[in-house]
């Protein structure tokens, strides 16, 4: 996680700290190229807290952790997960311009209950940053993911679904919403095994390149063989269609 531990937002679900972030470090780029090389990553997935303070939400800060980690570790894939860079124009290009793999932006739950589990974010922004992902580089893997727990219903989940493919999102997370603490958004119920089985089916019929869900499931757990796994499925896709 990079540009600090304190959030500007204050989602619902979320224990990260809340508050007036710190100066950015300019030497941070240069200590996560070091740290992914120290530990030999084959993947490394770059995350952030809010920062709405900056003029740019961060976006030129994240496009120099990347660039510092594909210098230094070019065998390595990198996957980004971002905020969503909301009232900041086109700022997240930035990032889209430096040299990664997975573009990672997290959806978190349905619309109906964005007032009340993500009140800084826009459900829709969410969705055009996506698109817009996918649109400004082909050639990078997109990926989103929602919690379910929250007091969603399962109509719900698959409208989601439908608008994370009509933005052309490769690879869609589906997992337990686990209630940090007392004050924190309540935990409407638990999903099955099953369930989240059935969540998995109907995701990959719907055209998703990668599809997971289970109850464990986090947007950054096993990320890199899922990128093994994507870029298989991209192959094999291609193979059937070769003039995609």
């Amino acid at each position: 996680m990079i540009m600090g531990d304190t959030c500007t937002r204050a989602c619902a679900f979320c224990d990260v700290k809340t508050g007036k972030p710190s100066e950015l470090d300019i030497y941070e780029p240069a200590k996560i190229a070091k740290a992914v090389k120290s530990l030999s990553l084959k993947h490394v997935v770059i995350t952030s807290v809010d920062r709405d303070d900056l003029a740019d939400g961060g976006s030129e800060h994240f496009f120099k952790v990347v660039e510092a980690t594909r210098k230094k570790n070019p065998g390595t894939s990198i996957e980004v997960l971002t905020p969503d860079f909301l009232r900041k124009g086109e700022s997240y290009k930035k990032i889209l311009e430096a040299d990664l793999d997975v573009f990672n932006h997290n959806i978190e739950t349905v619309p109906r209950l964005y007032i009340s589990v993500r009140p800084g974010a826009r459900y829709f922004a969410s969705l055009e940053l996506l698109k817009n992902a996918k649109k400004f580089n082909k050639k990078i893997f997109t990926k989103s993911g929602i919690m379910v727990g929250l007091g969603e219903n399962k109509n719900e989940v698959l409208q989601v679904m439908d608008d994370l493919r009509s933005a052309e999102v490769d690879f869609i997370t589906i997992g337990q919403y686990l209630q940090p603490s007392p004050k924190h958004h309540p935990l409407s119920r638990y999903y099955t095994p099953d369930e989240f089985k059935e969540f998995e089916r109907i995701a990959k019929t719907k055209g998703f390149l990668l599809v997971s869900s289970s109850p464990l499931t986090r947007s950054s757990y096993h990320a890199d063989e899922d990128f093994k796994k994507l870029q298989d499925a991209r192959n094999k896709q291609l193979e059937c269609h070769p003039h995609q």
